[in-house]
């Protein structure tokens, strides 16, 4: 298969645009909330992956979300950024706001065209509810040229009335319409049929870009994506990870790949350097504590493991047989050097070069320190290793750092309770010591460490994951902790699974604290 760096991208008559909304509704999935500094770590990396539009947040939904899609529109240099607004002049304003000092601002109106949520959440009838849609869009169109309009839920919505509200946008001067497959309930072969409807029998449809979102509670939000392009779409709207609402939106990684790998079928061009999507989906998933299957296509840890004799032996006698995408396509990390307790920093140095990781001299000072202590406990230190340190260390300095883990000390066994003895730092200096008894070690720790911040929370998940194989594997912990229906996640790495635990839920103590503006 050809790689996709030999692809010719000088013919950019018929492109696709990618437009990401990991921030905003990737954002929406229970759990996954991100601080301001972390939206923006992620933004910039959007833009390191080229993707054509940032959807930043959804600016009235809160002073939060306001300041950061503001900030990442005064940051972000190389994508159009756009906000959300639901059909009211406040959610307008407010969204115009944020974005009007982005190079290239975007303006985002949806409003409810299905009979069922018209009837059940809207309370109005279909005459009002277009004469909602056209007045937004037109007070969006006095602050920005570039306005996008959804209707949402529109494959549930009957094609004459869908076919009406678009046309009546368009003239209200709406640039982009988006199909909203909003509960996933769209098939591919009439999701493109749909498109191709509108296509054909929406007066004004050639003079704007046709985008679709699809979400994935039937998993065909990927499918439904691509079968859209088929028929026409020009923008596809998704989220790295798939992450999102409910069962999630198109996997941008998915799609994306899909088109590139089948450029002879689908006839058309994305602007994207996917050897970012690797590193993309790793931000992602550490940032938002969601961890990603390994069964996930383009980005899973098995992605492109093989263990089948045949496979193996098909592989090797030409990578082709069984591999569609070559790994190094979509920044998958190879491995060249082998990493131990013996290796220096030049050697460190050169393979997180390799990974994608440039350091100064400062930050490599402080992830050798690291990685010395790791190498002391594993013969050999794998790539996956490396980027988990890289995640412990990127995340210790962008978030900010409330309580830290000073000490730790726990015992127990078969016929004995266990107990755990924490020792925490506050950002002001200030050691507290606490002593608790648990069910389990781990459990002992975590009542410890609620007691030292003395802050109410409740664990409502745990998972430990093996981020290499052998006995002397470098875990990987993550917890939820919900506070006032409000959720927080954490994340920690060591060799030890106590220790890990003890760093994961104190990351998401610090990250309540953050969010919340507690301060101690």
């Amino acid at each position: 298969m050809v790689g996709f760096s030999k692809i010719n991208m000088n013919n950019q008559k018929d492109k696709v645009k990618i437009f990401d909304t990991t921030l905003r509704d990737g954002e929406q999935s229970a759990g996954a909330g991100l601080t301001k500094d972390e939206k923006l770590e992620i933004a910039k990396q959007l833009e390191i992956l080229k993707v054509d539009v940032i959807e930043a947040g959804f600016a009235a939904s809160s002073p939060g979300d306001f300041d950061a899609v503001q900030s990442i529109a005064k940051t972000i240099k190389n994508c159009e950024i756009a906000s959300l607004a639901r059909a009211n002049p406040d959610d307008i304003d407010q969204g115009w706001a944020a974005i009007k000092n982005a190079i290239n601002p975007r303006i985002h109106v949806f409003i409810s065209s299905s009979d069922i949520h018209i009837l059940h959440q809207l309370r109005r009838n279909r005459e009002q509810v277009v004469e909602m849609a056209v007045d937004m869009v037109k007070r969006a169109k006095k602050y920005c040229s570039n306005v996008e309009f959804s209707p949402m839920d529109a494959t549930r919505t009957g094609n004459d009335f869908l076919f009406l509200m678009l046309e009546e946008v368009i003239r209200a001067g709406a640039t982009t319409v988006n199909i909203a497959d909003t509960v996933g309930y769209a098939i591919p072969s009439q999701f493109s049929e749909l498109i191709r409807n509108i296509k054909n029998k929406v007066e004004g449809i050639d003079d704007v870009t046709i985008s679709v979102h699809c979400h994935n509670d039937l998993g065909l939000a990927s499918s439904n994506s691509l079968a859209a392009v088929e028929a026409g779409a020009r923008q596809v709207e998704g989220c790295i990870n798939g992450i999102g609402e409910r069962a999630g939106n198109a996997a941008l990684e998915e799609v994306i790949i899909g088109l590139k790998a089948r450029e002879d079928h689908f006839g058309v061009q994305v602007n994207i350097d996917t050897k970012q999507l690797y590193p993309t989906s790793r931000l992602v998933s550490r940032l938002t504590g969601f961890n990603v299957q390994l069964n996930k296509a383009i980005v899973g840890g098995n992605a492109f493991r093989h263990a089948s004799g045949i496979h193996q032996d098909g592989l090797l006698k030409e990578r082709t047989t069984y591999e569609l995408i070559d790994p190094v396509d979509v920044g998958w990390p190879g491995s060249s050097l082998v990493l131990g307790k013996l290796s220096g920093r030049s050697g460190l140095k050169s393979r997180l070069q390799e990974l994608g990781y440039v350091l100064d001299q400062e930050e490599l000072n402080k992830i050798f320190a690291s990685f010395k202590n790791l190498a002391d406990k594993k013969r050999e230190v794998t790539d996956r290793d490396l980027e988990a340190l890289m995640a412990e260390e990127k995340r210790i300095a962008v978030e900010e750092v409330h309580f830290k883990l000073v000490d730790l000390t726990f015992d127990g066994g078969i016929n004995s309770t266990p107990v755990a003895k924490i020792t925490l730092e506050s950002k002001t200096g200030e050691k507290t010591i606490e002593t608790a008894e648990g069910t389990g070690p781990v459990d002992a720790v975590c009542k410890a460490i609620r007691q030292a911040v003395g802050i109410e929370v409740k664990l409502v998940d745990y998972k430990v994951e093996s981020i290499t194989e052998g006995l002397d594997s470098l875990g990987d912990v993550t917890v939820r902790l919900e506070k006032d229906d409000n959720v927080y996640s954490g994340r920690g790495t060591s060799t030890d699974i106590v220790e890990a635990s003890a760093l994961a839920y104190l990351a998401a103590i610090n990250r309540l604290c953050t969010i919340e503006n507690i301060v101690n």
